[in-house]
């Protein structure tokens, strides 16, 4: 009985968490990404951007940038409009603008391997090659989030190029190009959800985001030193053909050959399409100059 009643009160005062039953308004906007992709550094540099005059901290992120796992029906309620939402979810049709951050597997794999470890899950006792395999299966790692709706790396970042790859809706960041220019990446974020801002308001959001302040291990390719060859090799066979569409360079599989699916033809048309002013054209011809170069003319970074 006192559970019910319970239950009722944070219902009456919005305290329940509605989840992915959270009711959908026409202009909401999707922050998603696989875990351990950046996501929660966008949510840093959005919830700056939008309140420069506010101290932004773990403590009230999911009231500024609600997520589905963690914000209760009064926070989504208030954030301002457009709402923008944080899941780590697979593609979701409800939603008509959506903000997508892709990270280099090899290093999302990693980081997750490091999480383990470093939060005493046994990952001291953890085999590589066990993890690995989980990591490929789309099983529990440390992601901490839940696992409706997750999939694997390739499952999650495919089902949402292959759906909305070509729709003026989808916004594709990738990690590798938020560490590199920062400003620029935000500015089209900024661009895509209508928020109106400066040089001076993107800067200073940058500055109150970075990794020093949120604690966070803001690097690329660190699965070159710290993952064995076999386990590199095992993640590009099974998702090498997304990879190289989305210019992470292959090192045991020929990126010409991953290219040759149909559905990459799909995915490489639409990274095209999502890319912004900050992006630089690449070509290649039949020897490509990049590895994971896509046949020309095809613009991926």
């Amino acid at each position: 009985m006192i559970r019910y009643l319970v239950a009722g009160v944070k219902q009456a005062f919005g305290l329940h968490r509605p989840g992915r039953k959270l009711p959908v308004r026409p202009d909401d906007i999707l922050l998603a990404s696989y875990p351990k992709s950046g996501n929660t550094w966008m949510r840093f540099l959005i919830a700056n951007l939008r309140h420069p005059d506010r101290e932004v901290g773990y403590g009230n992120l999911h009231q500024l940038v609600p997520d589905f796992d963690v914000s209760v029906k009064r926070d989504f309620d208030r954030a301002p409009r457009p709402r923008i939402i944080k899941t780590h979810g697979s593609f979701d049709p409800r939603y008509r603008r959506v903000i997508y951050v892709v990270r280099d597997p090899r290093d999302v794999a990693l980081s997750q391997y490091d999480g383990l470890r470093d939060a005493g899950r046994n990952g001291d006792r953890v085999r590589v090659e066990d993890f690995v395999a989980r990591f490929l299966a789309g099983g529990d790692t440390a992601s901490r989030v839940s696992t409706d709706n997750l999939g694997s790396w390739g499952e999650n970042v495919g089902s949402w190029l292959a759906t909305r790859s070509r729709h003026s809706g989808f916004l594709l960041l990738r990690y590798e190009d938020l560490l590199e220019r920062t400003a620029c990446e935000l500015t089209r974020v900024a661009d895509f959800a209508g928020l109106p801002t400066t040089p001076e308001r993107i800067s200073q959001a940058v500055e109150r985001s970075s990794g020093d302040k949120m604690r966070m291990t803001a690097k690329s390719a660190g699965w070159r030193s710290d993952f064995p060859e076999p386990q590199v090799a095992r993640m590009e066979d099974a998702w090498g053909d997304i990879m190289a569409c989305l210019g992470y360079e292959l090192v045991t599989r020929d990126p010409r050959s991953a290219l040759k699916s149909s559905l990459i033809g799909l995915l490489a048309a639409g990274a095209a399409g999502s890319a912004g002013e900050c992006r630089e054209e690449v070509f290649a011809d039949d020897t490509p100059s990049m590895p994971g170069s896509l046949p020309k003319p095809a613009t991926i970074r």
